[in-house]
């Protein structure tokens, strides 16, 4: 005769499923990392004030333009090596005899840059830190020598560096004017 097995059929105790679940969930949220990318550091200005025109004497203001290809025009003439870009800021900024086309002082000094909407965001950037790059190797050799990320590394909570960063920067405003895009 045969017999009957009174065994149960075989499952897996799930009762507790939910609550490793949510350990684990509770862990990787704990572990996890998210990074804080801070894009672009521009300082927009405020909404609520008005646009209103500045006159500046045109020897004063040095124009770089970036049309849709990526093609560079600085000063009305083409550059190929935008490279050479932070020498030619340098220049125009720190003009020691105030001749010709350079800026009167580097007090009155403005560095205009415009690009057209098709612009590709890298070209965009590489010329921007051209033109930020020449004003901290401005400020760099003002502060006593130092190369440009050494100034930009400055400790301003330390009194002595804190000096440093203002020798550097007075009587030089990073003055660059990001206008706004054409189509």
């Amino acid at each position: 005769m045969a017999r009957k097995r009174n065994r149960e059929s075989a499952e897996v105790n799930s009762s507790s499923m939910a609550d490793i679940a949510f350990l684990l969930l509770v862990f990787f949220l704990v572990t996890t990392t998210i990074p804080n990318e801070k894009g672009l550091l521009i300082q927009l200005p405020p909404a609520d004030t008005e646009i209103t025109d500045v006159k500046l004497k045109e020897r004063n203001v040095f124009t770089v333009r970036i049309n849709s290809a990526d093609r560079l025009l600085v000063e009305n003439e083409p550059l190929e090596d935008v490279y050479r870009l932070k020498q030619m800021v340098k220049d125009h900024v720190m003009n020691p005899r105030r001749e010709g086309d350079k800026a009167e002082s580097p007090e009155k000094a403005v560095i205009s840059l415009k690009n057209d909407r098709g612009t590709s965001y890298d070209r965009f950037i590489t010329v921007l830190d051209q033109l930020q790059g020449a004003y901290y190797e401005i400020y760099a050799e003002r502060a006593g020598g130092l190369t440009a990320q050494e100034y930009r590394n400055l400790d301003r909570t330390d009194p002595r560096q804190l000096e440093l960063y203002n020798k550097g920067k007075e009587g030089i405003p990073m003055a660059i004017s990001i206008a706004q895009p054409t189509k």
